[in-house]
């Protein structure tokens, strides 16, 4: 059962502190909670549940999305979170709470819930309302709107329906680029893939032969032998290429072996008698053991939607070309800056050409702000004869050089503009460095498939709430300055 919250934005001074004293309206999680449109939030949220009045009360999307919002912020893992929280009456405030308790106000295992219950479709709304609003703020320029309280929802949908049918003049630029999002895994190796596979493979064996103990003869899965054959190639500072290979062969007929046993057992015992995890990591180390006997007959390491992780089997290996790592290991991630403000394009798990996310990233652009933009600017990948023939038909310059043979004398006009777009395109490599030193892109926690894109796309929420405040900041400071000298002035 899911109950609206919809009138849970309060006052600072409004929130009882039982030890005395009010909260300060100049707190940046006050200040924070004034930016996101919650009752937007409110109306999309509620819809995942259904109106049977039986069951337990969930919990609000302000203590859901807030919640989560803090732990990018912050860096907090589940557990400390929930004591920060417990022990900050400012984070409460933030969370929508009337009043400062001592209770944690929900049990750390819920994050995981909330992550699955928002989901990345949700949490890329939210950013693109904020980016919205923030753009009808700079464009307007009247900051008399009372903080808290986003326009009509559905003028808006009606204003930008209106707009895209109809899209104005070229306005703006558009900034492309992708990154990869690593996640926390260990460095990936066949002969270490192959060992921790043969281990979880012991495991299940045991379970499966547990019910028949002094009735069925127990397989012999040679595991000391085994253990002892991997740890002396891994132990070995510089194996030999041959070495290698031998090591791997030897672990592919250990865990081919133990597969045969499993199969033998399960006529006896059933597979419900393993964990739900259990059961996921003997799929996902079938289809790993096919992998790597491919690739170990046909002397490649190179195979399709190939496994790195039996934790995380939708981790892929994305090659980079980087200085710093040639492979990376994570969800692609495509982005679009406008005016500072970073928004998701495509997340996927699979490598792709961020080259073919132009179009469909200018046709959102559109939909978004009414209008197509004056210039994209990316880097030479995004030059196909494609999406040229494409900017060509609407109007849109599109950076970099042309195809084809560079000319002998390049117009000094040209040059000068592909610097300048060059510079400009600094943003994006600005946003990926922030999102990846200060809010966690650069180590995906997450375990699951889903949590991991709705993390990720909280990270660039958290970017833009931040690069907000910082206006709101400089536009506070800005009239402080003015008030002061205006005084001064005034006396002299």
């Amino acid at each position: 059962m899911y109950a609206n919250h919809q009138d849970q934005q309060i006052l600072p001074g409004d929130f009882f502190l039982p030890f005395g004293g009010r909260l300060s309206e100049d707190n940046r999680w006050v200040q924070l909670a004034y930016l996101i449109p919650w009752r937007r939030v409110e109306q999309e949220y509620s819809k995942h549940f259904s109106k049977d009045l039986r069951g337990g009360r969930a919990m609000s999307v302000r203590m859901a999305l807030g919640a989560l919002i803090i732990q990018e912020r912050e860096g907090f893992s589940d557990r400390h979170l929930v004591q920060h929280i417990t022990e900050n009456p400012y984070l409460q405030y933030f969370l929508g709470l009337e009043a400062y308790q001592e209770e944690p106000p929900f049990d750390p295992s819920l994050l995981t819930y909330f992550r699955k219950r928002l989901g990345p479709d949700a949490i890329n709304q939210v950013n693109e309302w904020i980016v919205q609003a923030a753009r009808h703020e700079e464009e307007s320029g009247d900051d008399d709107e009372p903080k808290g309280n986003p326009p009509n929802p559905s003028e808006e949908e009606g204003r930008s329906k209106d707009e895209s049918q109809a899209p104005c003049t070229h306005q703006g630029k558009l900034i492309l680029d992708a990154t990869c999002a690593p996640a926390d895994i260990a460095y990936p190796t066949d002969l270490a893939l192959l060992n921790t596979a043969r281990e979880k493979l012991e495991d299940i064996i045991d379970i499966l032969h547990a019910p028949h103990v002094g009735g069925m003869k127990k397989p012999r899965d040679r595991r000391r032998q085994a253990r002892r054959d991997y740890l002396r190639t891994a132990k070995n500072r510089k194996p030999s290429r041959s070495e290698i290979r031998k090591a791997i062969g030897r672990q592919l007929r250990y865990v081919a072996r133990d597969l045969r046993f499993i199969e033998q057992l399960g006529q006896h015992t059933p597979l419900t008698a393993l964990s739900k995890k259990q059961y996921r990591d003997l799929l996902v180390i079938h289809e790993l053991h096919r992998q790597q006997r491919e690739m170990y007959r046909s002397r490649s390491h190179r195979v399709d939607d190939r496994i790195v992780s039996i934790a995380q089997p939708d981790v892929r290996p994305i090659v980079r070309g980087k200085a710093k790592a040639n492979v990376e290991f994570g969800a692609k991630v495509a982005i679009s800056v406008v005016d500072g403000y970073a928004m998701m394009e495509r997340t996927s798990w699979d490598s792709f050409n961020e080259g073919t996310t132009l179009i469909e990233s200018v046709e959102r652009y559109v939909e978004r702000f009414g209008c197509y933009p004056e210039a994209i600017l990316a880097d030479k990948i995004y030059r196909t004869r494609e999406n040229l023939r494409y900017c060509k038909e609407h109007g849109i310059r599109l950076s970099g050089p042309k195809l084809g043979r560079p000319p002998k004398h390049v117009d000094p006009e040209q040059k000068k503009q592909e610097y300048q777009d060059m510079s400009e395109r600094n943003a994006v490599e600005g946003k990926f460095g922030e999102a990846k030193r200060s809010y966690g892109l650069g180590l995906i926690r997450a375990r699951l498939r889903q949590t991991s894109e709705t993390v990720i796309a909280l990270q660039l929420l958290v970017m833009n709430l931040e690069k907000r405040l910082r206006l709101l900041f400089w536009l506070l400071f800005g009239e402080l300055l003015g008030t002061y000298f205006g005084a001064i002035w005034s006396t002299v």
